[in-house]
């Protein structure tokens, strides 16, 4: 084969396979979210108490640990599990358990979850449960928002921050 023939050849393929990616970029059409309906997401990773209290160590016990291992307090690894609960207008919506991650279960639990909503206002709260207690909520929070159609809404938590936030 010629060399003008074979860069006429690569200059067909070249372009064939361009003209297929640009096809397939926006073929077929994806859509995110519902245009007549308001999407809201729950997105949360958090640690949760741990299931045994962490034991502080004394003097002689410290003394017997090998030198690299002394610390004050021994702490068991494992979590609770992470309770979630999301209501709108006073109608309980979604109820998460979200168990901790990792090889002991003690690392955070996250939560990624979203539904669709009618636009307009609501009244959304959010509750979470994170030690011990059987009753009852660690953080909770409540606040009236509009949801916008085709938009998301966004609850997120973060102990650190004072606990939910809305976006």
């Amino acid at each position: 084969m010629t060399r003008p023939i074979r860069i006429a050849l690569q200059v067909l393929l070249y372009a064939t396979f361009a003209f297929a990616v640009g096809w397939l970029s926006v073929l077929p059409p994806y859509h995110y979210a519902s245009a007549e309906m308001a999407t809201i997401k729950l997105s949360l990773n958090h640690a949760t108490e741990r299931i045994e209290p962490c034991v502080m160590l004394t003097p002689d016990e410290i003394a017997r640990l090998a030198p690299n291992m002394r610390r004050a307090e021994r702490c068991e690894r494992a979590r609770r599990p992470l309770l979630v609960e999301i209501d709108i207008d006073g109608d309980t919506v979604m109820i998460l358990q979200a168990e901790p991650s990792g090889l002991w279960n003690d690392g955070p639990a996250s939560i990624y979850k979203r539904f669709d909503v009618a636009p307009g206002r609501h009244n959304i709260t959010a509750r979470l449960r994170d030690t011990a207690r059987s009753e009852g909520w660690d953080y909770t929070h409540s606040e009236d928002v509009v949801l916008e159609p085709g938009r998301y809404f966004t609850v997120t938590f973060r102990a650190e921050t004072g606990g939910f936030q809305y976006r």
